[in-house]
């Protein structure tokens, strides 16, 4: 029970912070090697598996992805055993029960619940807080060196005690040299967990940045790095090295700000927190059926569904939408692989679900082979704009809610959980532990799900005195 207080109240162990008259110091000290602190925790989703599960600590266990498909998370032992992310689990099942590993399917509300924890835990430690992906988050520190380490470490230290998740913490001048002290202290356990980058200059020099393939860069991704390593650039050393003017003529002003990046010159801005899932851009919804599709009308069932999905994040963050993407795919193995993918146009921007789930099948009505076993489909809610500050002519204003559809489904959803009311087959629900997903054939399948312990009151955790 103390622990469960500490998670939800980090207040319980912040740091004692005595009070300082040399406040300029921490001013100071802002932009030098101590600025930047990232907190990742270990093996994610398989350290989740592990905090209602003592028995699994030290064991092998892999986390799978959508229908129990490809291996997305591994523990210390199982990558030990060689297993490596993306592998089918089908390929390595039968090696891998003998070797007795452990297969969970991907337990999402227990990832997002522990996340919001753990995340919440670690922001009583620093001044700002960055949340950048489900298990990692940027920090920014004012202190010096000595007290930011002890507050690395204390930090650490209560995020394993309140929440049960084992964070390795890199603290550099800059968001790229930090990725890699991070990953410097995962790899090295004489660090216990946190590392400094200018202990790592000052102990291995330029060793440090030549021992990273420029590929394990933050921010260069696979075909820029096809092009790079065409220049002789195949360290991190190298791209450090480079022109960051050249880099930006030749490539872009993002991987000069990787160069400067390298060179301690912070240049990175903070983005939109992830854990708001405000997205700017477009909002997504994708997803693998647990069996073959076939024929357009069971194939707008799942569009539909995925429409309203996207409608929701899209009514939480108050934007509206100019353009509705659909797409759907046979599996890449087949001997006739089909990928199919259009676009709808609103006559006006719109938040209405009804409008949107029509305009995602509309947009691949006349396009779907009746006969192709389709594996995979999905929705992109394109050209979005704020909902509040939208403004045209008059006569030309956005579609709309007016009947308040949208509002009524995210209040009943909210009160009730999801799948009790919805268009179509987004309120027809699934049974027994399936009963918060779509009661279809096709929806997706988790066969070895573990406990949702911090969602679902039918699945609390019993402790024994």
């Amino acid at each position: 029970m103390l622990d469960s207080m500490r998670a939800e109240h980090p207040a319980l162990d912040a740091p004692t912070v005595e009070t300082r008259t040399d406040a300029a110091q921490d001013i100071e000290v802002s932009h030098l090697p101590y600025a930047i602190v990232l907190a990742d925790a270990n093996n994610f989703f398989a350290s989740c598996e592990t905090v209602f599960n003592p028995q699994l600590a030290g064991r092998p266990v892999v986390v799978l992805s959508n229908n129990d498909g490809c291996v997305v998370s591994r523990s210390a032992a199982a990558k030990q055993l060689g297993i490596v992310n993306g592998t089918p689990w089908f390929k390595i099942r039968g090696q891998a029960e003998h070797d007795g590993v452990i297969a969970r399917s991907s337990n999402y509300e227990l990832y997002a619940s522990l996340s919001h924890r753990m995340m919440h835990v670690m922001s009583g430690f620093f001044s700002h807080q960055e949340v950048y992906s489900i298990d990692e988050c940027f920090l920014h520190n004012t202190m010096g060196r000595a007290r930011a380490e002890q507050t690395c470490r204390q930090m650490r230290s209560t995020v394993l005690r309140g929440v049960g998740i084992a964070v390795s913490v890199g603290v550099a001048p800059t968001k790229t040299l930090a990725k890699i002290a991070n990953h410097w202290a995962k790899k090295h356990p004489t660090s216990h967990g946190v590392t400094f980058w200018n202990d790592i200059a000052k102990e291995c020099g330029d060793d440090a940045l030549r021992s990273i393939p420029v590929s394990e860069v933050w921010g260069v991704g696979r075909r820029i790095t096809k092009t790079l390593m065409g220049m002789g650039i195949t360290t991190a050393l190298d791209l450090q090295r480079c022109d960051p003017v050249l880099i930006r003529h030749r490539f872009s002003v993002l991987l000069e700000r990787t160069v400067l990046e390298l060179r301690g010159t912070p240049c990175i801005e903070d983005e939109s927190d992830a854990s708001s899932g405000v997205r700017r851009t477009q909002i997504l919804c994708s997803r693998m059926f647990s069996s073959p599709v076939r024929g357009f009308e069971t194939l707008s069932q799942a569009l539909s569904v995925y429409a309203q999905q996207a409608c929701h994040r899209l009514h939480r963050q108050h934007s509206l939408c100019g353009r509705v993407a659909a797409f759907c795919s046979t599996s890449p193995f087949a001997k006739e692989y089909s990928h199919i993918g259009n676009s709808v146009i609103l006559d006006d921007p719109s938040d209405n679900p009804m409008v949107l789930s029509k305009a995602a099948c509309n947009a691949l009505r006349h396009s779907i082979d009746e006969h192709a076993p389709y594996i995979r489909a999905g929705v992109m809610l394109l050209d979005l704009s704020d909902a509040q500050d939208f403004a045209t002519f008059e006569g030309m204003d956005a579609q709309r809610d007016e009947h308040g559809i949208g509002s009524v489904l995210e209040v009943a959803a909210r009160r009730f959980g999801p799948r009790r009311v919805g268009i179509g087959y987004g309120g027809i629900r699934g049974s027994g532990r399936n009963d918060a997903d779509t009661g279809a054939t096709w929806t997706m399948r988790r066969d070895m799900l573990s406990i949702r312990g911090t969602t679902r009151w039918d699945e609390m955790p019993i402790v024994h005195a």
